[in-house]
């Protein structure tokens, strides 16, 4: 039987939220919405004057004060550890985590680190994250992790070429990198069980965001002839706040979601082998580790 809630703007208070990605699009949408439900926000966003202008109207949308800021641009290893430690510093408890941070480049482009930036933004950074606040998630007694991935799934990893050196698609790369989203969530939640922690991830739904300026022309043709049928960021947020804060939820972990509902990934993402490989190679390239 379901749970309720009586007063819902109370419903996430005093509960800690960082949310990546969360000064536009669906991650604006999710801090605005679990503002309005009491939670205390940390944001981290790449551009500060963007994240300021986007904390003030959510601030004057809720009335919720409690909003942080950490700038972080995800490509970047060393920015990703800077910000847990900034996190640390502040903070002990961390109720949910929510990795919703991505890009769909039409460009070839590596990292600082010398890594395909959809691989190392769309994947790595959610990697990352998780293993470095798993501490402060586990210390809060029970928390989750919500990974945003997409039904847009390959139907393997490449672990030859993950650079895409040799021949870089773009809608290849993207959907590799979702693919290895939900991989990792599935492993990680094998990892994890136990622990009070619940990792699960999710398709947001066709949404239009900014991320549609970086697709090719053609691909732009296509969502503009399907643009009755794209939806706003604030219904594409609908699956991520139910995973962040519904109780109906409540012990379910290492799942996928659509429309609020349990649903089915593509085959190759239950391969616990393929999981376990591809964890390795996340380690080796991020030198992070569950004891870390």
């Amino acid at each position: 039987m379901a749970k309720t809630v009586k007063n819902k703007s109370e419903m996430m208070k005093g509960k800690i939220c960082m949310i990546t990605g969360a000064n536009s699009g669906i991650g604006k949408a999710t801090a605005l919405s679990l503002a309005k439900l009491g939670a205390n926000l940390v944001l981290v966003c790449r551009n500060r004057e963007r994240a300021e202008q986007a904390i003030v109207k959510i601030k004057e949308k809720t009335g919720n004060q409690s909003i942080d800021l950490i700038i972080a641009d995800l490509s970047s290893q060393k920015q990703i550890r800077n910000l847990v430690s900034e996190f640390k510093e502040k903070y002990d408890k961390l109720h949910v985590l929510i990795n919703n941070a991505g890009v769909n480049l039409n460009k070839h482009t590596l990292t600082e680190d010398g890594i395909e930036a959809t691989f190392a933004v769309n994947y790595l950074a959610y990697f990352m994250l998780c293993n470095l606040l798993l501490g402060t998630l586990k210390n809060t007694g029970s928390a989750r992790i919500v990974n945003v991935a997409s039904s847009v799934q390959a139907k393997s990893i490449d672990f030859d070429d993950l650079n895409e050196n040799q021949n870089y698609r773009q809608l290849k790369a993207y959907a590799q990198s979702k693919l290895a989203v939900v991989l990792f969530t599935y492993e990680f939640a094998r990892k994890i069980k136990g622990t009070g922690v619940s990792v699960n991830c999710l398709h947001p739904g066709y949404v239009k965001t900014k991320m549609i300026r970086n697709f090719r022309p053609f691909v732009k043709y296509f969502y503009h002839l399907i643009g009755l049928f794209i939806l706003t960021p604030k219904r594409g947020a609908k699956t991520s706040i139910f995973l962040a804060s519904s109780p109906d939820i409540d012990g379910t972990s290492g799942k996928y979601f659509k429309r609020r509902k349990e649903a089915k990934s593509v085959k190759i993402s239950y391969d616990e082998t393929v999981a376990k490989q591809l964890w390795d190679v996340s380690v080796s390239l991020t030198n992070v580790d569950l004891k870390n």
